[in-house]
């Protein structure tokens, strides 16, 4: 089995275009995970000999539609496994792939000299504890015994690490779609340091997002703020003083919504708990996930007449832009 993990390299706050790019990956196989706000995960099984091509070959022709297609070049790593296709991604260079291959020797060499941050779901906690003990690389952490992992770290995360650095990949590639979930983004003109210019984006975005799953009469049950800041090269992560490029943060919501003042509120304490000081931000995105029916959703009940006024203003309001177009009806903060 052959696993692609494929990073797009997207323009600042450009979410909204990565179901297109999944489509060019649609052509080669209906078995993708979508990875927002840039990335996704592609069973390759059966598609080399579909094909007659190897993985590199097809890693090629992804890259040179999404190129063609959509302008949006890309990063590729491949393996026998989920696990493997996101270690070979970190070491591949912007515009190349990154092939494991399935020997077991070759995969064993590939993972001895691999740091322990490389492996997946190792966080900034596990791997400083792992290394104060000199457990720096998943080669020392295979050599070490299942008992001293998991008195380092917990009985069930010790267990994990020693099978990921034994080899063993028990991920797999779990489709989902895209389109159960809704971007809105929001770039400055220039580096904006002013947090007021940033909860006004915020409190825009949210607006948008509500409008779009009412007027769908969806719900959603997950809201992600992704931050982008000035320091924009291609990864994820790091920049010439090693400070995150972008940050992103979930929040799942108290119970399903579509209501506009539900996920600013949201958004606020997502933007707040980040505690930016004075960053410079090239650019905000909210996304809607997790979305469902309204009519399948369950509800607290609430005697609040506030909050049921509340929503009687938004159906209104909804129903006069409707007519009148979106800039009809607005916080009165959006005016200018």
């Amino acid at each position: 089995m052959t696993i692609l993990c494929v990073r797009f390299q997207l323009p600042p706050t450009s979410e909204a275009a990565l179901p297109g790019l999944l489509g060019t990956l649609e052509e080669f196989t209906p078995v993708i995970e979508a990875l927002p706000p840039d990335g996704a995960l592609a069973d390759l099984r059966g598609a080399e000999r579909y094909f007659k091509r190897d993985v590199e070959e097809l890693a090629s022709l992804i890259r040179v539609r999404a190129l063609a297609w959509h302008g949006v070049d890309c990063v590729i790593g491949a393996g026998p496994g989920p696990m493997f296709a996101r270690m070979a991604l970190r070491e591949a260079a912007p515009g190349t792939t990154r092939v494991v291959p399935e020997d077991p020797c070759a995969l064993a060499e590939f993972l001895a000299e691999q740091p322990v941050r490389a492996l997946p779901g190792v966080g900034t906690a596990t791997a400083r504890t792992l290394c104060e003990y000199g457990l720096d690389s998943v080669g020392k952490v295979a050599a070490a015994p299942l008992s001293t992992l998991q008195r380092l770290t917990s009985a069930r995360t010790g267990r994990e690490l020693h099978e990921m650095a034994q080899g063993i990949d028990r991920g797999r590639v779990v489709p989902n779609a895209v389109s159960r979930s809704l971007a809105a983004e929001r770039p400055f003109p220039r580096d904006e340091l002013d947090p007021d210019l940033h909860r006004r984006a915020l409190l825009s975005a949210a607006e948008e997002l509500g409008s779009r799953l009412r007027a769908l009469d969806k719900v959603c049950r997950t809201l992600t703020l992704t931050v982008r800041y000035a320091d924009l090269p291609h990864s994820r992560t790091g920049s010439s003083g090693g400070t995150p490029v972008a940050t992103t943060r979930s929040r799942t919501l108290p119970e399903p919504t579509a209501h506009s003042s539900s996920l600013t509120d949201a958004a606020y304490r997502m933007y707040e708990a980040l505690g930016l000081q004075r960053a410079r931000v090239r650019g905000i995105a909210l996304r809607a996930e997790g979305l469902d029916p309204a009519e399948r959703a369950s509800y607290q009940l609430t005697f609040d007449p506030v909050d049921e006024k509340v929503r009687r203003v938004e159906e209104v309001a909804d129903r006069v832009r409707a007519k009148f177009g979106p800039r009809a009806v607005m916080p009165g903060s959006l005016v200018a």
